[in-house]
């Protein structure tokens, strides 16, 4: 398999970065829904936030990479039996998940520097506070945050079906192209 996409197929890195960030998505979804339960008692209480921040902001760095990696490999061409309307639907459903991505990350980013500290990635490295005088900011960004990303779960949800319907119903090479398939 090649790493670059090409004309017909999608590359390593494209498939690769799309099951990566399908996976984290999940993952944050699940981890969020789950600590937002926590009691100040819980153990987890301040490790599943660091945790969903961490794994949030390496996940933010990845989507800016799929972002400059997109513009410079553009993907694989249509599938000639996509009308203008599987063609229309296919970009704006890509544009529309794009942006809610960034979006309920930037809204996470607001909420997580609202007090004006860095956030900690792993103890790695940290991310500076660089918005801080946005009134009500963690309240705002927070309710974003759980609406966006409740929006971003269904949305991948209907993205997920969709490629379904095309590989069980259309019976086309949609859903090969992004598992890596070379007779896609």
């Amino acid at each position: 398999m090649q790493w670059r996409n090409t004309s017909g197929h999608y590359g390593l890195v494209s498939i690769v970065m799309h099951w990566v960030v399908a996976v984290v998505v999940i993952g944050l979804f699940a981890l969020g829904y789950w600590m937002v339960g926590l009691t100040y008692y819980s153990s987890w209480y301040r490790t599943a936030p660091d945790i969903h921040k961490s794994v949030g902001l390496l996940l933010l760095a990845l989507m800016v990479f799929r972002v400059i990696w997109r513009g410079l490999n553009h993907g694989p061409q249509p599938l000639a039996q996509h009308g203008r309307l599987t063609r229309l639907a296919t970009r704006a459903g890509h544009g529309i998940l794009y942006f809610g991505l960034f979006a309920v990350m930037i809204s996470g980013y607001l909420i997580s520097t609202a007090d004006g500290r860095p956030i900690s990635v792993f103890g790695w490295f940290e991310v500076p506070a660089l918005i801080t005088s946005i009134p009500n900011q963690e309240d705002i960004a927070g309710l974003v945050h759980e609406y966006l990303a409740w929006a971003l779960v269904i949305l991948s949800a209907l993205h997920a079906l969709a490629a379904l319907k095309h590989h069980f119903i259309d019976r086309d090479a949609t859903l090969k192209r992004m598992l890596g398939r070379a007779d896609a």
